[in-house]
């Protein structure tokens, strides 16, 4: 005899794990470490301070 399945239901699973499979490849694509992130702020605010630094002042 064969098991009768809810389509709806087999629908949202297939959906859900689509949308997880794709937020792990985002993870790896776009994830960046603690570490990471904060040369990148220091990085950033040591060039603006080096720009304003050699600004001319009236």
């Amino acid at each position: 005899m064969v098991e009768v399945i809810n389509l709806r239901q087999k629908r949202k699973e297939k959906a859900r794990k689509d949308k997880d499979k794709k937020a792990e490849e985002n993870r790896v694509k776009f994830g960046r470490t603690k570490q990471q992130k904060k040369r990148d702020d220091f990085e950033s605010h040591r060039s603006k301070k080096e720009i304003d630094d050699k600004k001319l002042n009236d």
